[in-house]
């Protein structure tokens, strides 16, 4: 089976279309959402339905730290814009949009993989896995051979091998990268709609369970469209400038 792994949307209507229509035609056949549907973005309410529709087709869906935000209110370390956006945000949805947000699960867990926002160690704390350390961390918390997780904005590939030997790499689109069980791996899709490694195109990755394997990918979208309608919704102007730059 192919699964999309998806992360770090951020109400970024333009970008998930144009990745949901790159799945569809590289043959997907069921979706992993890895948190932060909202924040930042201009279309929350859109990119929440569209979320709730794969969740009820089958789709793992699990809580980022802006879909707490929305909901619970925003803790004290989070950035002025950020909190911005959330007060917007949640002003924008429904009592039924929010309810969803709610009942997010933190993690899920199914056929030896890990599916999380933040991370496997204390995943409601929304530490980042943002080098080799922490990724370590991550790996030796789970018993899972394959932890999915997004937070972070950049793709990376960690893994560890039974020795505790660790190596971690930048993968490029489109290579398909084997991920054999003698390995712990953890996989960062980047993000669909908040990239931050200075390239606007769209994150995300695909996920083959039937010999395990990621292929990462970039997907081009009209990121100036969806950087002009921050700007009209009146949210920070970083906001918009992070999505006409990649970050």
């Amino acid at each position: 089976m192919k699964i999309a792994l998806l992360t770090d949307l951020h109400a970024n209507r333009e970008a998930l279309e144009a990745v949901l229509q790159h799945a569809a035609s590289a043959g997907v056949e069921r979706y992993a959402v890895l948190g932060d549907l909202v924040g930042y973005g201009a279309d929350p309410a859109w990119v929440v339905d569209a979320i709730r529709r794969l969740a009820a087709a089958g789709a793992i869906v699990v809580q980022g730290n802006h879909d707490e935000a929305v909901v619970r209110g925003p803790r004290p370390t989070m950035r002025a814009e950020a909190r911005d956006a959330v007060a917007w945000t949640r002003s924008r949805l429904s009592a039924e949009q929010l309810q969803f947000l709610a009942a997010l699960q933190l993690t899920h867990t199914e056929a030896d993989a890990l599916f999380v926002h933040a991370n496997a160690w204390s995943p409601a704390r929304w530490d980042y896995v943002d080098d080799r350390a922490s990724a370590v961390r991550s790996l030796r918390a789970t018993t899972a051979r394959r932890t999915f997780c997004g937070h972070v904005h950049e793709p990376m590939l960690y893994h560890l091998s039974a020795r505790g030997k660790a190596g971690d790499f930048r993968p490029q689109p489109d290579v398909v990268i084997p991920l054999p069980p003698h390995r712990k791996w953890l996989v960062i899709p980047g993000s669909v709609g908040q990239p931050r490694d200075n390239l606007p195109a769209a994150c995300y990755a695909i996920y083959e369970t039937a010999q395990p394997a990621v292929t990462y990918h970039r997907v081009p979208y009209d990121h100036l469209t969806a950087a002009a309608k921050v700007r009209a919704a009146g949210l920070p102007a970083i906001l918009a400038q992070w999505l006409a730059d990649g970050g």
